[in-house]
């Protein structure tokens, strides 16, 4: 059983073993890339979660200034 690195592209496959350094250095490029996209998008999600949460405390906390300020006048 071998251990080849195979991948497809544009429909076509190819054997890793049968690149140039010019070709595998540019898979190595692409595949450092989609980790990186995948890492942006994980930070992403955490800061728009982050985002929400600090929104949803800011109307919180503005709802509950307008309720005591409804109540003196009311009172």
């Amino acid at each position: 059983m071998t251990d080849e690195n195979i991948f497809t592209l544009d429909g076509n496959s190819y054997k890793e073993e049968d690149l140039d350094n010019k070709q595998k250095y540019l898979i190595n490029q692409i595949k450092d890339l989609q980790a990186k996209s995948a890492s942006l998008r994980f930070q992403l999600d955490q800061v728009s979660v982050a985002q929400s949460s600090f929104t949803n405390s800011l109307i919180a906390s503005l709802k509950e200034t307008m309720d005591k300020q409804e109540d003196k006048e009311v009172g």
